[in-house]
């Protein structure tokens, strides 16, 4: 039997989730968490053998709570289930080790399928999240301080007030506001950050 632990804090989700795995033959549902921190407790307490990690969540996101979990065990395997299709998000995912990458729309085709895949070893990206990925594979990405900047912008801030907070000068900011637009091929402020929440370089 494949042990399958599910982190998400939609109730809704996941008991459709264990209405899925419930109907299988080869596979268990041992727990439910709804955040991160639960996540890791529930982990120590099973030892799934694979694990379906939700990215937003109040407490400790799914990006922290795979990192928790895989400090303590490397071999967790892990398959991200989320709404966002953002390729800075997927990588970030891949980064901390998700085996899988499935979009929640998918689930009723694709999750039963991913979970015997990343319980046998292989790894699971759901064909749109690889056309992101694929999609922006060549693009330069934003450095850090680009990032702040753009974050600063998506709350509504001028120049001047974003210039104030980085302690750096106005020019410095208009030099990186125009790194920033064109990195991401936006025509204005306001496209840039919505290329930039799509994407999930930043979170709004």
């Amino acid at each position: 039997m494949i042990k399958v632990l599910c982190v998400d804090d939609h109730p809704l989700l996941r008991d459709g989730i264990s209405v899925l795995i419930g109907s299988q033959a080869d596979m268990t549902l041992v727990a439910e968490a709804s955040g991160g921190r639960e996540a890791l407790d529930l982990f120590r307490q099973h030892r799934p053998d694979v694990t379906l990690m939700d990215l937003q969540m109040p407490d400790m996101g799914g990006i922290d709570a795979m990192s928790a979990i895989r400090s303590e065990f490397p071999e967790a395997r892990i398959i991200v289930l989320t709404t966002y299709a953002g390729d800075v998000q997927i990588s970030r995912a891949l980064k901390a080790g998700a085996r899988g990458y499935l979009l929640k729309g998918m689930l009723r085709k694709e999750l039963l399928e991913t979970i015997r895949a990343v319980h046998a070893g292989l790894r699971r990206v759901s064909a749109d999240a690889a056309s992101e990925i694929a999609q922006h594979a060549t693009d330069e990405a934003l450095s850090p301080r680009e990032i702040d900047v753009l974050r600063l912008i998506s709350g509504g801030n001028a120049n001047k007030a974003i210039a104030a907070a980085l302690s750096v000068s106005e020019d410095t900011i208009k030099s990186h506001v125009s790194r920033i637009l064109a990195k991401l091929g936006a025509n204005d402020r306001t496209h840039a950050v919505a290329i930039g929440v799509k994407r999930g370089i930043i979170e709004l």
